[in-house]
């Protein structure tokens, strides 16, 4: 059977699964350079992206949309789409420029009774000319399924804890077992984006006034600008007095936090790093007490864990769930947030007609690379291997956009939408950065051969989709220091040959060359907008010298002087 997934708020997508393979999942944001987080505006595109890779609407045996709101309207940020209804919510769409009505269900479960794998079905899906019968799943129940049937656990048919954290819920625990899944409730009562909305209190996050928005774009400049803090074990004290106190609105607590620490602290000049870097740290220790006094109450029915919402793009809380003694194994998808909704909403038809736990799946199933662009005086073209690449690196000495195949699933760019450029000097994380438009304190990551991580990296474990927090070797501080962070840590990516051919033959040519097995990597993608379709874009963005796609180097005629560029910066 084929399942189509959709997801049609933020961070929209489309997913197709076909005899429980994963064929593709078209997140908007990775197509004509559309903004992050982009929405599916029209419908009729579904239809578009079917064509695309030769399926029609008629071929697909079940729609599921993943579901979106609470049961009121204070549980959730504003949606101007959504209006809130007992029994389902009323998503508003468009088909054809045409205005139309969606029914879907809630975001998360009412009750902790209730089965989060029930679907309610519906009609009235308008995709051009069709009006197609579809489901709807529960939000909270696209990220469980998309972690659980995408991990090695549902492969080796072994249970497995998995714990949603998302911008509008609490972090919940649920039980995956052979007999279906159990609902083990809130561990704490924090919803995901307090992270966010209290970070726009302080530092060079902070919003004018007392009230903040969730900014989905906030939470990975924390991560990084929080580097420059130290942890103060008294500010850690008067939140957890603040959180012991109660709460109030689900969404407004988050400011009320903020603005009741900002009067609790006021005057006595603590710098905003270190608040940040606290708060952080409280929410990490918080996280991990009460993760492990529920599987405790629970049993210990399981040395696995799957973690998966928007809170798990958290490199360090990831590594300290990794780091707990009452777990073996921690698997966090490449798109824990919700660009891997379109997955899960497919994956709950998967689960529920083909009662099939384990999704076969590459991460590299996302957008395929347009055409070619047409020629100009402003670039010239030539074959080239990856060996001359890996020259060319080295020697020029400055970035270099690498677009390959298909595009990575969910936002981190590994290897087949990325800028690589060599480790060895602070001076490409500068050029990086201000290439990209970002802050100086923002890290530059790894792309690093997996035979040698353990060599370079602590602990240096397998981490093909940059999830995990690694501490950078003392030996090779000096050596890396592109790709150190300000505390010393590194978002390394892994790579071996069967994941990524292209980039490991990469690598190795590189190494041989250097004697570094890994090179620096980040997005390629117009700021604030998703990867780079085309070589097209890149040549538009104008930023780079070269540009390799499909054993192709196109470089620049009228070159960028980047020794000149650090100067003016």
């Amino acid at each position: 059977m084929i399942f189509c997934g959709v997801k049609l708020t933020h961070d929209g997508a489309i997913a197709l699964i076909e005899n429980d393979k994963l064929i593709f999942s078209i997140e908007m944001e990775k197509m004509n350079n559309n903004r992050r987080y982009e929405e599916i505006s029209d419908t009729s595109i579904i239809a578009d992206i079917l064509e695309r890779y030769g399926y029609s609407v008629d071929d697909v045996d079940y729609f599921i949309i993943d579901g979106w709101g609470g049961t009121n309207p204070d549980e959730l940020a504003v949606q101007p789409r959504l209006k809130i209804g007992a029994e389902n919510n009323i998503l508003s769409a468009v088909n054809m420029g045409v205005n139309y009505e969606l029914d879907i269900v809630h975001y998360r479960e009412k009750l902790i009774n209730d089965s989060i794998l029930l679907t309610k079905k519906f009609k009235g899906l308008k995709i051009k000319e069709h009006s197609v019968s579809y489901e709807s799943c529960l939000h909270v129940t696209s990220h469980v399924l998309g972690a659980y049937c995408t991990a090695h656990f549902a492969k080796n048919e072994e249970d497995s804890y998995v714990l949603v954290w998302d911008g509008g819920m609490f972090p919940r625990l649920y039980f995956i077992h052979e007999n279906g899944v159990e609902n083990l409730g809130p561990i704490f009562l924090l919803i995901g984006n307090i992270y966010t909305i209290f970070s726009q209190h302080f530092g060079p996050f902070k919003v004018n006034g007392k009230f903040a928005k969730d900014d989905l774009s906030i939470a990975g400049k924390v991560m990084a600008y929080i580097a420059k803090g130290v942890v103060n074990e008294e500010l850690i004290k008067i939140y957890q007095d603040i959180y012991s106190s109660g709460f109030g609105r689900i969404m407004g607590y988050a400011n009320d936090f903020g603005n009741e620490f900002k009067s609790v602290v006021q005057g006595e000049g603590y710098k905003d790093e270190d608040i940040l870097l606290s708060f952080h740290v409280f929410i990490e220790r918080l996280l991990i007490e009460k993760l492990n006094k529920k599987v405790k109450r629970h049993g210990f029915k399981s040395r696995n864990i799957c973690f998966t919402g928007g809170c798990a793009l958290n490199i360090k809380w990831n590594s300290a769930i990794r780091s707990m003694d009452i777990f073996d194994d921690v698997y966090v998808p490449p798109f824990p947030n919700d660009s891997g909704s379109a997955i899960g909403a497919a994956l709950v038809g998967m689960y529920k007609y083909n009662k099939t736990k384990y999704l076969k799946w590459d991460v590299y199933s996302g957008c395929k690379l347009e055409n070619m662009p047409k020629m100009n005086n402003a670039w010239v073209v030539k074959d080239f291997s990856i060996e001359n690449l890996a020259k060319l690196i080295y020697k020029k000495n400055e970035p270099v956009v690498i677009l390959n195949e298909s595009c990575e699933l969910g936002p981190r760019a590994l290897g087949n939408r990325s800028i690589l450029g060599n480790p060895f000097s602070l001076d490409m994380k500068k050029i990086l950065n201000i290439i990209k438009e970002r802050e100086g304190y923002r890290p530059v990551a790894p792309i690093c051969l997996e035979e040698f991580a353990k060599e370079l990296f602590i602990p240096g474990s397998k981490d093909p989709y940059m999830i995990f927090d690694h501490k950078v070797n003392p030996n090779w501080l000096e050596k890396i220091p592109a790709i150190v962070h300000l505390d010393n840590t590194a978002r390394l990516q892994t790579v071996n040959n069967s994941q990524n051919p292209n980039i490991h033959n990469l690598l190795d040519e590189y190494r041989k060359i250097s004697g570094l097995p890994l090179l620096c990597n980040t997005s390629a993608n117009f700021n604030g907008k998703g990867f780079f379709p085309d070589v097209k874009s890149v040549m538009e963005w104008g930023k780079v010298n070269y540009i390799w796609s499909d054993f192709k180097l196109y470089e620049k005629t009228q070159k960028i002087n980047f020794k000149d560029l650090l100067k003016d910066k």
